[in-house]
């Protein structure tokens, strides 16, 4: 698990449980400031909650999670993911780092089960939790990213045409640092 003195990750180790040496393949990564974000963008990035809900109320419905690949790198669950919207439109792509001994084994059972988005399980079983955004990122995307979102849609001003925007986040679980997340909207 993450020290709970220093919970900044690097998004380059999530992205290495699935594409080892060839980050590159899911894209190019810059930090960026809030100010920088196109404003739609920021309401979906810049805040402490769960992406489930906030890309729920944005897309105005539920969403579906499609669980892409799973590893246990040093015995940790990690899993490759997109949320979908009803008509089956991904929305948002995730490398998350779960550390399922943080967890209540009911959800840690319905965690692995992979029917229902992370934020959905956490909020049903009401875990005391809090969500700490980490880091906004300006994504140029790499054949990987491409292919599970699509090409990125032009937004309002040209630096940010051809880009993605994610973050990374980490959520406390009764106040220890237990899920590792990077996330990427379409």
């Amino acid at each position: 698990m993450p020290p709970s003195d220093s919970p900044i990750f690097e998004s380059q180790s999530l992205i290495a449980i699935f594409l080892g040496d060839q980050p590159a393949a899911l894209g190019r990564f810059e930090s960026v400031e809030s100010a920088a974000l196109p404003a739609a963008v920021r309401s979906l990035l810049d805040h402490n909650h769960h992406m489930t809900v906030t890309v729920e109320r944005h897309h105005g419905g539920p969403v579906s999670v499609e669980v892409l690949r799973e590893a246990w790198p040093d015995g940790v669950y990690a899993r490759e993911i997109l949320l979908r919207r009803a008509d089956g439109r991904a929305v948002l792509y995730g490398i998350v780092r779960i550390h399922l001994e943080a967890m209540p084994a009911p959800v840690r059972r319905q965690i692995l089960l992979k029917e229902l988005p992370l934020g959905r399980i956490l909020i049903t079983h009401k875990l005391m939790r809090r969500v700490e955004r980490i880091e906004l990122l300006r994504i140029w995307p790499g054949p990987r990213l491409i292919e599970l979102l699509g090409p990125p849609a032009p937004v309002e001003t040209s630096p940010e045409s051809g880009c993605f925007f994610g973050r990374t986040a980490l959520i406390h679980v009764d106040g220890q640092p237990a899920i590792e997340l990077l996330e990427i909207v379409a």
